[in-house]
């Protein structure tokens, strides 16, 4: 079982190896760090009025000024035409320096723990991924 095991993990490094060299994703430029991404989708209930879902949106956008580990941070509706959002609205991006900083200074801040006291009366579903950057090299050949 263990080697089944370490034989798919052992292909599934391979074969994102391949990916990335054959995609030409690179790491992050060089000297940098490669940040870290705080994606996040919001299906609000059916019943929830726009005033609240338009606050909610306003004070997701407004932990950066309160929150310094937030480096960057977009948002927007869902405007896929292909019909697959399994009623995901809202998505929301937040740029971290690094995982850490994501932990020790974005979700236990009073001012996130807020936010999500916030939003718990209005939201059906939440959706989270976090990844770190990869960059696509246009250059390389």
């Amino acid at each position: 079982m263990k080697r089944i095991l370490f034989t798919s993990t052992l292909a599934a490094a391979l074969a994102a190896a391949i990916f990335m060299t054959s995609n030409n994703v690179t790491a992050a430029p060089e000297g940098a760090p490669a940040p870290y991404r705080h994606v996040v989708l919001f299906k609000f209930k059916a019943d929830a009025p726009k005033e609240k879902v338009a606050e909610v949106v306003k004070a997701f956008a407004g932990l950066k000024e309160k929150l310094p580990a937030v480096l960057s941070f977009e948002h927007g509706l869902n405007v896929s035409p292909e019909g697959i959002n399994d009623g995901f609205t809202h998505v929301f991006t937040a740029t971290f320096k690094d995982k850490a900083s994501l932990e020790n200074h974005y979700l236990k801040e009073p001012a996130h723990e807020e936010f999500v006291k916030l939003i718990k009366p209005v939201i059906e579903k939440v959706l989270v991924v976090d990844y770190v950057a990869n960059f696509v090299d246009h250059g390389a050949h």
